[in-house]
């Protein structure tokens, strides 16, 4: 059961993926996260540096869904400048939002990545639906409320994992 929380790949920054990266693997498209993966949970607009990421993934035919728990206010706000599709209020781990995701992009399960910075959203709702997972160190030391409780939870599974010599990166 461990393993469902266990991602492919572990960065420290949305940075480190390149389409370079993702296309050499076979990656035609992302579904990632927005709060505390792409720019702080208070931060309402993308900065330049999440601007230029999105425009190399564009320019090099990646295709892009941002699925988030929040809501669309948020989402919408944070998206419609970037001109992003979005999913809101995904309810994370649930795969409904993963299997829209996937429909919207016209992709497979095998031809997406999904990225996100929790263990008990993104990683795990990645793997359940069978796609590769990239977990993020988070942009923001602070979270909201919910997030706050996921991440005690995902500090006891990390720490269970450790144990058992399934994580290599250092937190």
């Amino acid at each position: 059961m461990l393993r469902l929380f266990l991602p492919d790949e572990h960065v420290n920054s949305i940075f480190e993926i390149t389409p370079e990266k993702l296309k050499e693997r076979g990656i035609k498209g992302i579904i990632t996260d927005l709060d505390n993966t792409l720019v702080e949970w208070d931060r309402p607009e993308a900065t330049p540096k999440i601007k230029e990421w999105f425009q190399k993934m564009k320019e090099s035919g990646i295709i892009i869904t941002i699925v988030s728990n929040n809501n669309e206010n948020r989402v919408k706000q944070f998206s419609g400048p970037l001109d992003i599709q979005y999913i809101y209020e995904a309810k994370k781990p649930m795969g409904r939002a993963f299997r829209k995701a996937l429909k919207d992009m016209k992709l497979k399960k095998e031809e997406v990545v999904v990225i996100g910075d929790q263990l008990l959203t993104d990683v795990l709702g990645g793997n359940r639906s069978g796609m590769h997972t990239i977990l993020v160190v988070p942009v923001a030391q602070s979270d909201g409320f919910f997030t706050r409780i996921n991440r005690r939870i995902e500090r006891l599974i990390l720490n269970m994992m450790k144990r058992k010599g399934m994580v290599y990166w250092e937190e």
